[in-house]
């Protein structure tokens, strides 16, 4: 399926609020392949986030109760706009909805943001490694645009793992953020990007665990495994890869942080697939 892209202008901030919910104009659609699909919405001022974080989003049911899901805030906290990254699940009582929606439809944005995928629930470290697999690539979406990851870290480092090819969806944007006119100078060299494909030849190929457990995503990147007393991680994706490299993680010595106890390691266990 050929990406298909809508836009239209932001109009001035959300509709009017309501209940535990905001009411978000549809801004920007962007459909990348036959189950994957990305768009943006209004954004309320009074809705505040860390960059990492997520919110229910959703439609308004025939019978006026929400239909809602958690989703990674996929922009900045900074951006005037919400963006976010879904899939589309056939018979899914949301998404096969929502993969509908238009620019100039309404949505809901939940309004308390939350989440474990922040800044703060880390140690400080050398380098920051964000591992996502599928549509767990949204937070560092949001986090590789933050410029105080780049003031806390010396290298940072996103991965996504995928099925196919056509499902690296994002990929020139980490090519363009190191030359982006406001944040170019920040990132430098310091952002890498790691893609990987586990069902079709690729450059790189495999299941990020295997990657790690075999050295190879270290060599390719040029860069010294990890190391508890300078390596942080961020993961987010499907649950049976989440177990496996918090495991791995585990197993090497790393302790699972928070934001009321900070570690060298979070993970996201949030999102379900509707």
């Amino acid at each position: 399926m050929n990406d298909v892209t809508v836009a239209a202008p932001a109009p001035a901030g959300g509709l009017k609020a309501s209940g535990a919910f905001y009411v978000e104009t549809v801004t920007w659609v962007q459909h990348w392949t036959s189950s994957l699909f990305s768009f943006r919405t209004t954004r309320d001022p009074g809705l505040r986030f860390s960059s990492g974080q997520f919110v229910m989003v959703g439609l308004q049911k025939e019978d006026g109760k929400p239909l809602v899901r958690a989703y990674s805030i996929a922009s900045p906290s900074w951006h005037e706009e919400l963006e976010f990254y879904s899939i589309k699940v056939p018979d899914g009582p949301l998404t096969s909805r929502l993969q509908n929606i238009k620019v100039g439809d309404q949505v809901l944005i939940g309004r308390k943001p939350t989440g474990t995928l922040v800044l703060d629930g880390l140690k400080p470290g050398k380098r920051l490694y964000m591992l996502g697999t599928g549509t767990g690539l949204a937070p560092w979406l949001s986090l590789a645009r933050e410029p105080d990851v780049y003031e806390r870290f010396e290298t940072v480092v996103v991965t996504h793992t995928v099925r196919e090819v056509q499902d690296l969806n994002y990929a020139d944007l980490f090519a363009e953020l190191p030359k982006d006119e406001i944040l170019g100078e920040l990132i430098g060299g310091k952002l890498r990007y790691y893609p990987t494909v586990t069902r079709e030849a690729f450059r790189t190929q495999g299941r990020i665990t295997n990657l790690i457990a075999s050295g190879q995503m270290f060599r390719d990147l040029d860069l010294p495994p990890f190391d508890p007393a300078e390596d942080r991680v961020m993961m987010c994706g499907g649950p049976s890869v989440l177990a496996d490299l918090k495991q791995q993680l585990l197993d090497m010595g790393y302790v699972e942080g928070s934001i009321a106890s900070p570690g060298d390691f979070v993970l996201e266990k949030a999102f379900v697939e509707t």
